[in-house]
């Protein structure tokens, strides 16, 4: 790999920014907040004012980009970089890497939040030395960062797993929270669905509560289906919902062996995990993402 000095990496939330300068080891050395907001081009114009003041102040040798979708990943497409078909206001039809690109000459990497935080997991966390995994995220949305054979996924686009439609638990009839598929897997195990559902927030609604039990059975569905295809040989959790609910990881690994059978050989422990990196594995997702570009 090229040698590095500092890497700036963007991390774009729906609701935050996060600019981070970091070495190639992963330690930041200089963090900025920028609020997202419903005016891109306030937003963009913050960031590269963050940015700006790094490269005027030593540089940087790459740039990270890992934003919220959908996403345009093809390069040869015409609107490669640009935020897509996002219920975000303001958002749909964003250009988000080749402003911040045209700035400065020097490798930049774009990808999902999601698939970042899972690259941030395979260098410096709890999927090293892995290169099948996947990484989802439990939080406003359902966002899976699935990795193949140490690459995220392509195709039609990047993964969606959270908006798949699976069973339903016989006598639920709660329509589901997602703007496009009512009750696909975000729809029904996101937080919003969660608080659409009760008719209070997550972190309101008791442990016991029978809810949980109908968040896990669709969240293992969904693992079930990655297990079934991409094959992935440790699935990390992360996310605002089981962060509240850390208990949920050892009910959705029951219910995933249950749904699997004996079809197919699951490790025996820590197949599905908490993310070693934590919180830290977003804003370090831009930088696992630029190192990726420099390889």
């Amino acid at each position: 790999m090229a040698q590095a000095g500092r890497i700036a990496g963007v991390e774009l939330g729906g609701t935050k920014c996060v600019v981070v300068l970091a070495t190639p080891a992963g330690d930041i050395v200089a963090q900025e907040t920028v609020r997202t907001g419903n005016e891109p081009d306030a937003a963009i114009g913050a960031i590269a004012a963050v940015l700006d003041g790094w490269w005027q102040d030593g540089g940087f040798d790459a740039l990270g980009i890992a934003s919220f979708g959908p996403v345009q990943l093809d390069p040869a497409a015409p609107d490669y970089g640009h935020i897509t078909a996002t219920a975000k206001p303001g958002w749909r039809n964003t250009p988000v890497m080749p402003p911040l690109a045209a700035r400065y000459p020097v490798p930049v990497a774009f990808d999902t939040d999601v698939n970042g935080a899972a690259m941030a997991e395979r260098r410096w966390g709890a999927a090293r030395g892995l290169a099948d995994f996947a990484y989802v995220t439990v939080g406003t949305g359902v966002g899976v960062g699935s990795i193949v054979n140490g690459a995220p996924t392509r195709g039609l686009g990047h993964c969606e797993a959270g908006h798949m439609r699976v069973a339903r638990v016989p006598g639920d009839t709660f329509a589901g929270a997602c703007p496009y598929h009512g009750d696909c897997v975000e729809g029904l195990a996101a937080g919003p669905a969660i608080a659409a559902r009760c008719g209070r927030p997550g972190e309101e609604i008791a442990a016991d509560d029978p809810a949980w039990a109908l968040v896990a059975d669709a969240l293992a569905q969904m693992i079930q289906a990655l297990a079934c295809t991409n094959a992935p040989r440790r699935v990390l959790m992360g996310g605002g919902v089981i962060a509240q609910r850390p208990e949920l990881i050892a009910r959705i690994d029951a219910r995933v062996r249950a749904l699997v059978g004996d079809y197919l050989v699951l490790p025996a422990r820590d197949y599905i995990v908490e993310p070693g990196l934590g919180t830290a594995a977003g804003p370090l997702g831009p930088i696992a993402l630029a190192l990726e570009s420099l390889d």
